[in-house]
């Protein structure tokens, strides 16, 4: 097969199996299960945007400052999104100060995607690169960066349903989110140069996304249930999703070694 055959492949398959073994450990999740689960998911978002996005936000960017700009920019940016989606709600259906039912009124789920697209985009940048170098590095690269995706993708299916959507939404929409590493793929291949020009910027944009959703919507909702038990469960949660990207980022770097 051609490179572009390659990439347009493996960006393909890679995007959606991940999100399809993502969302199969989700799915299986009880309907009460997933305010319970949420601490896992803050984990596995908190893990990602620390361990592997800002490390490679930070190496791709012209100096550190400039990554730490990029990442401010986009907490902002996602704070007015997400202003604008409350504001929204308000018009529709009257401004209320609370959650109710448990669901945030789709303002989590939603920043999650446009910063989970980002990261998605930037994969299939990261695979035509590869595969622009050679077939085998493309492969290895394509199956790390599966390795790397499924924890944070449970996190976001889980996230989605926090937030109120329906299961099948939720894949839905996490389907067509996984789309963007075909997209980058296939601007990278034809474009690779410009397109890797906006690698730092997605990547800080994707950070953002995932420590101001994790930080600004999903702990403070932690903090409702005060008791003993309820804190250490939290806790061991969050600390099973930073642990399941600390395992799958070996997985990865011997893939690419």
């Amino acid at each position: 097969m051609t490179p572009l055959v390659w990439i347009v492949f493996m960006s393909f398959a890679g995007g959606l199996l991940s999100v399809l073994v993502a969302s199969g450990f989700a799915y299986a999740a009880r309907p009460n299960w997933v305010p319970v689960l949420i601490s896992y998911a803050i984990g596995a978002l908190l893990g990602a945007a620390f361990l592997e996005v800002l490390p490679h936000a930070i190496e791709a960017a012209e100096s550190p400052q400039q990554a730490a700009i990029n990442v401010l920019a986009g907490i902002l940016l996602f704070f007015v999104l997400e202003k604008l989606v409350l504001w929204r709600h308000c018009h529709d259906e009257g401004c209320h100060g609370h959650e109710h039912n448990g669901h945030d009124h789709g303002r989590s789920g939603l920043l999650i995607l446009v910063g989970d697209t980002f990261h998605n985009f930037v994969d299939g940048v990261l695979i035509a690169a590869a595969f622009v170098e050679s077939t085998p590095l493309g492969i290895v690269t394509g199956m790390a960066i599966i390795a790397h995706e499924i924890p944070q993708e449970a996190g976001d299916f889980l996230i989605l349903l926090h937030s109120g959507y329906s299961r099948r939404k939720a894949l839905l929409f996490n389907m067509l989110s996984s789309l963007a590493t075909l997209a980058g793929g296939l601007l990278a291949y034809f474009a690779l140069s410009h397109v890797q020009s906006l690698v730092p910027v997605f990547l800080a944009l994707a950070a953002a996304s995932m420590i101001y959703v994790a930080v600004a919507d999903l702990i403070p909702g932690l903090h409702k249930r005060t008791e003993l038990r309820a804190t250490a469960q939290q806790v061991l949660l969050i600390a099973a999703g930073i642990a399941s990207v600390v395992f799958a980022h070996p997985l990865a770097e011997r893939a690419l070694g």
